[in-house]
């Protein structure tokens, strides 16, 4: 990782601040490649979860590809149906065996839902105590949840993952975690692409001789997020990790966040909008 930054998460584990993230990639031979380049372009932190239905494929390809366990960090989430203490505990040991994993170093919720949000956190502060996860975290939390969670919670997570990019830059979520030493992760970095044809990225990216998406990442990271974009092109794989080359003026990192109009890309689960229904 002679490029990529790491982060100190409050528990002290090193976390890479930018990763590769496995969302909507299920075919085998797919994430094998993907992996593979993407470990070959020294991204470290593999992103998957429950509920992407991918974790077996994960498992399968480091495992053909012989990674060396200590240098990678490896992230799942628990799905909603398996929220509560004991699915949750019986449904993370279900992901590591698919892993073909002993623990993984990140272990998010990743939709709070009212059925069961204090069981389910005590599960993973357990499965921490068991070795299971090095760190535990959160994923789509706003702040009523973290104050909310913070009322019963014997630890406090140490990331929450949520959407976040130029149209969505997060701004009083992200202070607050930095705040309660919470690191903010970011899916979706790049708007899923509907922003890379904007204007003012377009003239800061010739300024500097770079792609849109590369000076969206390059804002990500100074801003002290950690992010997580992901491609199964390798062209892109290596595209979206070249970025720290450069920096970004102060005025360019202003123009970026003034890009801001709470626009989102992606949208709850059904599920999660069911379960929630009562709050």
């Amino acid at each position: 990782m002679e490029n990529v930054n790491l982060l100190k998460l409050a528990d002290g584990q090193l976390m890479p601040q930018e990763g590769f993230g496995l969302y909507k990639i299920t075919d085998q031979s797919t994430i094998t490649s993907s992996i593979r380049n993407a470990y070959n372009a020294d991204y470290r932190l593999f992103d998957t979860a429950q509920l992407y239905k991918n974790e077996a494929e994960v498992g399968a390809a480091l495992q053909e590809l012989s990674l060396p366990r200590k240098k990678l960090f490896i992230t799942t989430k628990v799905a909603e149906p398996n929220q509560g203490f004991k699915r949750t505990i019986l449904s993370v040991k279900d992901s590591l065996h698919k892993l073909k994993l002993d623990y993984v170093n990140l272990l998010l919720i990743h939709w709070p839902i009212e059925r069961a949000f204090f069981d389910t956190w005590a599960a993973l502060e357990e499965l921490k105590k068991q070795g299971l996860t090095r760190s535990i975290g959160v994923s789509n939390y706003q702040i009523i949840h973290l104050q909310y969670l913070a009322t019963q919670a014997h630890e406090m997570p140490v990331v929450n993952q949520v959407e976040r990019h130029p149209r969505l830059n997060q701004k009083p979520l992200i202070e607050y975690d930095h705040q309660h030493g919470i690191v903010t992760q970011a899916w979706s970095p790049l708007g899923r692409g509907t922003i890379l044809t904007n204007p003012i990225l377009e003239k800061i990216a010739k300024k500097h001789g770079k792609s849109p998406a590369q000076i969206v990442l390059r804002w990500h990271l100074q801003s002290g997020v950690a992010f997580i974009p992901k491609s199964v092109h390798e062209a892109r794989i290596k595209q979206n990790i070249d970025i720290y080359n450069f920096s970004l003026t102060a005025e360019e990192m202003a123009a970026i966040d003034g890009l801001n109009d709470f626009t989102r890309v992606g949208k709850e689960p059904a599920l999660v909008y069911e379960y929630n229904q009562k709050w």
